[in-house]
């Protein structure tokens, strides 16, 4: 099944690369930063933003670089009222601070680390010059004096990383319509955009040539955050096998293979949550493929392959043991199981065969069970008996099973 798993996992979008930045077509209202901001990447920057006109976000992993830079494409950040965001695992350190604290909306899950600058010369009136643009600069974000004085005490040669507490204390995230800090005065953006004052309308938002009334005004307020939206999307696909996510079904189609069942979730708008699709090959009609609102319930299944998908918020699944009567390779027709029951009279829950499977795999103490068709009986069984024929009846045997991700796709 491992090998199966693996060639399931075709390319979901195209990526536009310029130099450290990239636009993915499926996500063409996000800038990824992935790398070292160099003498280049200014110019970079402004080539993505023209590849994803409609950005709102730009989501930041750099171990820093070029100061001048930075602060060029920060500029440019804070000009076109962009959000940033570091995601869980990924870091934001030195320059590419400059980068984070531009944004509209701004929050770190991953690594948001300052220090002073460095230089390779002794020309102090060069390094005045250049403390001087980064005082003018993260003023005029608005940036807590907190955050400031912690990069220029600093030595270059260290790294601070803002703890979570620090970051909540010196209210280093942002969202839009937060009051800015005391002591930060209005202050217009030295870019094309209007002033950047979040929750303050500006000349241009308050135009309105088709004279609509403030409402639209607090309706732009409360327009979905771009880091919240970011955070639900998928950005990984984890892969099971021999895993069915029971129940909770959207819809159901028939697909060529795994890899297309996974690609009808994905294109749902985030409404499917997961995916199961049967590869037994002995299934030529019908649909194949269950796409669903959730991940439903963990059963087992050796003809199953099932992915859910994962957002940025989320962690990766780890390891689970489940008990599991494989609906496939653990049911016996016409087989019972003399004796061992768990009660003297039938279960009530399992009126059908697959009740009653589900019912014995809910009760920690069943080990086995023996559905009567002709009765609609459902025996839940303490200890397995000698197995004989019967005519008419279901018999399932339960055993523990252990489940990982078979492989972690990445979407992006």
């Amino acid at each position: 099944m491992s090998a199966l798993i693996l060639s399931i996992t075709p390319c979901f979008s195209a990526e536009k690369a310029f130099g450290p930045f990239s636009v993915i077509d499926t996500n063409p209202d996000i800038i990824i930063l992935n790398g070292e901001i160099d003498v280049g990447s200014a110019l970079n920057f402004r080539r993505a933003l023209q590849a994803a006109p409609s950005a709102k976000l730009v989501t930041l992993n750099s171990p820093g670089g070029t100061v001048q830079m930075a602060l060029l494409i920060a500029d440019d950040i804070h000009a076109k009222g962009l959000s940033t965001y570091i995601a869980k695992g990924s870091e934001c350190h030195s320059a590419c601070a400059f980068l984070f604290l531009a944004g509209i909306e701004r929050q770190s899950d991953g690594a948001l680390g300052v220090h002073q600058i460095s230089s390779g010369s002794n020309d102090l009136v060069s390094a005045q010059l250049s403390i001087s643009d980064i005082i003018d600069v993260l003023n005029r974000f608005h940036t807590p004096i907190e955050v400031m004085t912690t990069m220029f005490k600093t030595p270059p040669s260290e790294m601070h990383v803002f703890t979570r507490e620090e970051i909540d204390q010196y209210k280093i995230n942002r969202k839009r319509g937060d009051p800015e800090p005391a002591d930060a005065q209005p202050i217009t953006s030295s870019g094309p955009s209007t002033t950047l004052i979040t929750g303050t309308p500006t000349p241009a938002q308050s135009a309105n040539p088709e004279g609509q009334g403030p409402a639209a005004n607090e309706q732009a307020l409360v327009k979905p955050s771009a880091i919240e939206d970011f955070m639900r999307r998928p950005t990984r696909m984890a892969l099971f096998a021999g895993l069915d996510l029971f129940g909770d079904d959207l819809t159901s189609k028939r697909t060529a293979d795994a890899a297309e069942c996974a690609q009808s979730c994905l294109s749902m708008n985030g409404e499917c949550k997961a995916f199961t699709f049967n590869v037994n090959p002995k299934i030529t009609r019908g649909p194949n493929c269950y796409l669903k609102s959730s991940e439903g319930r963990a059963d087992g299944n050796s003809v199953a392959i099932s992915g859910k998908f994962l957002s940025s918020a989320e962690a990766d699944p780890q390891a689970f043991t489940i008990g599991t009567i494989d609906p496939t390779a653990a049911l016996f027709k016409d087989v019972d199981l003399p004796g061992g029951d768990l009660t003297s009279r039938p279960s009530q829950i399992g009126r059908t065969a697959q009740q009653c499977r589900l019912a014995c795999i809910d009760e920690a103490r069943c080990v086995a069970f023996t559905y009567i068709k002709r009765k609609k009986e459902c025996w839940l069984k303490g200890a397995v008996g000698s197995p004989r024929y019967q005519q008419g009846l279901v018999t399932g045997v339960k055993k523990v099973q252990s489940f990982s991700a078979a492989k972690i796709v990445n979407l992006q």
